[in-house]
């Protein structure tokens, strides 16, 4: 029995080890993603800067230099944002919890995806109510956040609107962040099996290059359950996707919890994600999200 025990416990920390070693490899392929999409999103940033420069050196009024120094600081900063939000993807901070603005966290995940949500004609539509930190991994959410928002782009072909909104859930509480779009849907027999780790609708990734790999939403779950939070979806084929999002309050009492399995998604989609009003049904973590998943009216709907 000894023996037996041993070698369970050797495999575990092969398992855990391998995990770690995928973790990172998928990291790694999130960070080259996003490296092409902000590189052009930094050529728009030096083009403004040069233009304007031109313009303050060729006119000696007062007025168009202010002008010309504004836009110019403008550009520089967000530059310097976009600099910061690749930095703190990038560092291998997996196992740091911290708190949390979870507003702050969404713009600066939507910063990174503005260029490629505007050439494929994708919408976001923001709801945010005044919500409490919540004690996580920015690195770690800022992932989940980016798998879910490239699952939405790549369920809408032909364009369409996401919307986020994120609410208190008081009662049980939780910080609620629920991810919508409008497109195609899933079914039933999907929906079931979207967490199984490489499950994919995909043949391989899209002309962007991502997706296709069966892992993000497994490794979504992972991270969710690692914050001792919930997940849940919920979709109707035609009409659209939701994936939920509760995660824990942070209180001034709270203490560090124990460092969470690190883990990595990277824009990769296993899934089309997409949202409209959604009646179809709704698959559930371990830990049943309490009531019915919220929704919001939206417009043409």
């Amino acid at each position: 029995m000894g023996g037996e025990a041993c070698d369970r416990a050797d495999l575990e920390q092969q398992i855990a080890a391998l995990k770690e070693r995928l973790a990172q490899a998928q990291r790694m392929s999130a960070i080259g993603e996003l490296a092409s999409t902000t590189t052009h999103e930094f050529n728009n940033v030096l083009t403004t800067i040069i233009n304007y420069a031109k313009l303050g050196l060729r006119h000696k009024d007062q007025a168009t230099r202010e002008k010309s120094f504004d836009k110019i600081l403008a550009a520089g900063n967000r530059a310097a944002r976009i600099t910061s939000t690749i930095l703190g993807f990038a560092r291998n901070r997996a196992g740091a919890f911290e708190p949390t603005d979870m507003a702050r966290l969404i713009e600066d995940t939507l910063l990174l995806l503005e260029r490629e949500l505007n050439k494929y004609r994708v919408t976001v539509e923001k709801y945010f109510e005044p919500v409490p930190k919540t004690l996580a991994s920015p690195n770690q959410i800022q992932q989940v956040l980016l798998n879910l928002l490239i699952n939405a782009r790549q369920a809408m072909p032909q364009g369409g609107r996401v919307v986020i909104k994120l609410s208190l859930d008081a009662e049980n509480d939780m910080v609620d962040l629920q991810v919508r779009d409008t497109g195609c849907g899933m079914t039933p027999e999907v929906m079931r099996k979207i967490f199984d780790s490489f499950f994919s609708t995909k043949s391989g990734p899209d002309a962007s290059g991502k997706g296709g790999a069966g892992l993000g939403l497994s490794m979504c779950r992972d991270i969710i359950e690692a914050h001792h939070g919930r997940i849940r979806v919920d979709s109707t084929p035609g009409k659209g996707t939701a994936f939920l999002l509760k995660l824990p309050v942070l209180h001034a009492e709270a203490v560090k919890p124990a460092t969470p399995t690190p883990t990595a998604v990277a824009a990769s989609a296993s899934n089309p994600a997409a949202t409209s009003p959604l009646t179809g049904p709704a698959s559930t973590m371990e830990l049943p999200v309490p009531g019915p998943l919220t929704s919001l009216p939206l417009q043409g709907s």
